[in-house]
């Protein structure tokens, strides 16, 4: 037993050594991330941006500026100012010789007549009403097949209700189709904060942020009549050109908006209820069939809170990755690829991570002649992750072949994995080298939502391709409309024995495809997590003799055993985790959203947190029950989060304490008696 035992440490310990050893690339060695020059007091705060047939760049302001940018992918570029004093550009597009922008109140178009570089004629093409409200920002256009114009509007908030996206004009909460010669056909609702449009192939996609109605953001097809989940624009669907004829009446006389009051006469802000039965967008489609459910989510807090551009990835741009969809994200200042397929005529498919680490938050992308990705950014009032207000930066592409998950198909016992390069098959034959689980998001008046119905998923087996490109991935009990979470941690490139620039992707199960499903015969079912009991091995024998062990003894032997492993563990976690160890965790249960380790960010740094001096149970604690009021200076309170693991959260507040600066000689810790004073 105890060679065994040593054995398998011998093992553990190599493996660790040769990662240690050999150190996989990451996503900056393959997508660096450069610095566009600007002029000297220039704010790039990006609402829009889009390439001019010649080449150059035009760029839109949230200041109102529009200027075109000259040798835009040189190390001199040449800005030049071509209109200001417009309202908040939130968007830009170029036809004909012209750009269109969309200000808070009207569709404009902007023309040079004289050729001297700057607009001289100004236009308005169509003007929908507005109350007035900060929030009523207006996005696009994007440019149909047909030479048409879409364009989205955000809601505004509540007075007394500050909380709740309301609809106080026409179109608010809309998108609209506007026509060159001003005629404007509403055409869908349902839409929050709808930032992110894309048009892909022809048709119109969009992508909203997480708040009231919207667990999270993705990407959803925008088809005429949608209804896409927020139910304020739907104040106008009587209107006689309305494509949708779902009432605000029909729709809450079905689902509770939580429209209370108080003993005291005020409006209850609705709050997260831990035990209930939710509504669920998919269960509400089926009362209500105009809903549009995303044809991919982008998980809040590990892909975005804050959707942004939706842009297609042209033929030999960025290698394998082609023909796929980028979508930016202003508040985690990221960029994640999307990869869709259709099933049984319905958008489908996985996101995944593509690339961190922008200044500021990623508002709008353009790909550059050179197959360079322009990327936007602004952060003043919104706020994000990067340390700046603004920025124009550039995505630049070296031409080698990160090793990746290039695409997640669904199939009808699980998925099909085709990577970037072939796998070690020793790796991708192990069940171990896999995990998936699936969760879903409530449908509630509530900013936001946990991710609820959670449930891990057997792998039951897989099958390598013959080059070992692809791997059929059989899972038991797939569910239908849920987020399925695939992790591939364990598989190593066949070449260099890397592990995945990114090893988790979410798959968005609309629809399970009809055909068949694989034979067990021929497929892996290996799995070297199956440890092997001691009691099931042969039948150990007393130290110095031949005899075998008594039942009695062998039960000792194992209690025995299972002490000196939980010591083992004790000591290991004696020592608190690093942040590398962690960063995985922070992730998947959305901390980074809100927090940094060393800087003030939606909620206050974790250096800070770790200040106050308390142990790591009281840190879980408010974890799942925090205590907005022991931080009076940040407006945004943190949710409970009662979702974390307790395993996760034990590890998240050691870590979080280990910030902690040391102890002075001759000082006293906080006292842990004291009210916990962390977020």
């Amino acid at each position: 037993m105890k060679f065994i035992q040593k054995s398998l440490l011998l093992a553990a310990l190599s493996v660790v050594s040769l990662a240690q050893a050999q150190e996989s690339p990451k996503e900056e060695d393959f997508f660096k991330i450069t610095k566009v020059s600007a002029p000297e007091g220039t704010l790039l705060e990006v609402g829009g941006l889009t390439m001019l047939p010649n080449g150059d760049l035009g760029i839109s302001t949230r200041r109102g500026d529009i200027f075109i940018v000259q040798n835009p992918t040189s190390k001199r570029p040449y800005f030049r100012k071509f209109a200001s004093g417009l309202h908040e550009v939130l968007g830009l597009a170029w036809k004909d010789g012209s750009l269109y922008c969309a200000q808070r109140g009207e569709l404009t178009k902007l023309t040079d007549t004289n050729n001297d570089g700057k607009a001289d004629l100004f236009e308005t093409v169509y003007a929908w009403p507005l109350s007035g409200h900060y929030h009523e920002y207006s996005f696009g256009p994007k440019i149909a097949p047909d030479g048409t114009f879409f364009v989205t509007g955000n809601v505004a908030f509540g007075d007394e209700e500050w909380w709740r996206g309301e609809s106080r004009v026409p179109w608010r909460g809309w998108t609209m189709k506007i026509s060159e010669n001003g005629q404007m056909q509403p055409w869908a609702t349902g839409m929050r904060s709808p930032a992110g449009l894309g048009m892909i192939d022809g048709e119109l996609f969009y992508a909203d942020n997480q708040g009231d109605w919207q667990g999270s953001g993705g990407v959803v097809h925008v088809k005429k009549g949608a209804f896409t989940g927020h139910p304020a624009g739907l104040k106008w669907t009587g209107m006689p050109n309305s494509p949708l004829k779902l009432s605000e009446q029909q729709f809450y006389a079905k689902i509770d908006i939580r429209q209370k009051r108080g003993e005291n006469g005020r409006m209850i802000k609705p709050e997260n209820v831990v035990n209930e039965t939710p509504d669920i967008l998919y269960k509400v489609k089926e009362t209500f069939p105009d809903i549009q459910t995303p044809a991919v989510y982008l998980p809040h807090g590990v892909l975005g809170i804050s959707n942004s551009e939706i842009v297609k990835i042209p033929d030999g741009v960025f290698g394998p990755f082609a023909g796929q969809l980028l979508v930016g994200d202003q508040g985690m200042s990221i960029i994640s690829r999307v990869m869709m397929e259709k099933v049984k005529g319905e958008y489908q498919g996985a996101s995944i991570m593509f690339r961190s680490g922008f200044r500021s938050g990623v508002m709008r992308l353009a790909f550059a002649p050179d197959g360079s990705l322009f990327v936007g950014e602004t952060n003043r009032g919104w706020g994000s992750a990067g340390d700046a207000n603004e920025g124009l930066q550039r995505l630049v592409y070296n031409d080698g072949i990160p090793f990746e998950m290039r695409t997640v198909k669904a199939m009808p016992d699980g998925f099909e994995v085709e990577f970037t390069k072939p796998v070690s098959k020793i790796s991708a034959e192990d069940l171990a080298s896999y995990s998936v689980e699936s969760f879903i998001y409530k449908y509630h008046p509530v900013y936001g939502s946990p991710t609820i119905n959670k449930e891990k998923h057997a792998i039951k087996g897989v099958k390598l391709s013959n080059d070992g490109m692809k791997a059929r991935v059989i899972v038991d009990n797939l569910r239908q409309h849920y987020i399925h979470q695939l992790t591939i941690d364990g598989i190593r490139s066949q070449d260099g024995s890397y592990s995945l620039v990114h090893p988790v992707a979410y798959y968005t199960l609309n629809n399970i495809p009809d055909g068949d499903k694989l034979a067990m015969t021929g497929v892996s079912t290996r799995n070297s997590a199956t440890a092997v009991p001691v009691s099931t091995a042969a039948t150990p024998v007393k130290a110095g003799g031949s005899k075998p062990m008594t039942k009695q003894e062998l039960a000792k032997a194992n209690a025995k055993t299972k002490s000196a492993l939980q010591l083992g563990q004790a000591v290991s976690m004696a020592k608190a985790p690093t942040y590398e160890e962690v960063r995985g965790l922070l992730t998947k249960n959305t901390c980074l959203a809100c927090h940094n380790a060393d800087k003030r960010q939606v909620g206050p740094a974790y250096k800070e947190v770790a200040k106050r001096g308390y142990t790591n149970d009281q840190l879980v604690e408010l974890i799942y029950n925090p205590k907005p009021t022991n931080w009076p200076d940040y407006a945004t309170e943190m949710p409970p989060m009662p979702q974390v693991p307790k395993a996760d959260a034990l590890k998240i507040a050691a870590w979080i304490n280990s910030l902690a600066p040391a102890a002075k000689a001759g000082t006293t810790p906080a006292s842990n008696k004291d009210e916990p004073k962390t977020r």
